[in-house]
């Protein structure tokens, strides 16, 4: 005795609705088994420390206490001993005619035989 597919469907939705989980007769791929599992994003924040706070953002915090940034003034120290030697980062460009001007004055005229 062969039992009706509509019978069998009926039961897939009534098991389904009692056990939560999705009605898919055509057995077609739906993310269901993804979008079950935990959030993965707590346990992704909570893996990295706490940032700690800087002398940047006490400074920041109150800019009217007389605080030093030994970093930043290594930092700083550095960079004008780079830019004496010639090896500091380049000037920025003002305006496009400024930008012209220094062009012309890289060109080299050809040698003429």
């Amino acid at each position: 005795m062969s039992i009706p597919k509509s019978r069998i469907l009926d039961l897939l939705k009534v098991q389904c609705r009692i056990f939560s989980t999705a009605f898919n007769p055509e057995r077609l791929r739906t993310g269901n088994k993804i979008l079950r599992q935990r959030l993965k994003g707590p346990a992704i924040a909570s893996y990295y420390p706490r940032k700690t706070v800087t002398m940047r953002h006490l400074m920041k915090a109150y800019p009217d206490l007389d605080t030093w940034d030994e970093e930043q003034e290594d930092r700083l120290e550095g960079l004008a001993l780079k830019k004496q030697r010639g090896k500091g980062a380049p000037k920025k460009k003002r305006s496009a005619e400024e930008s012209k001007k220094f062009a012309s004055r890289k060109k080299k005229p050809a040698m003429v035989l």
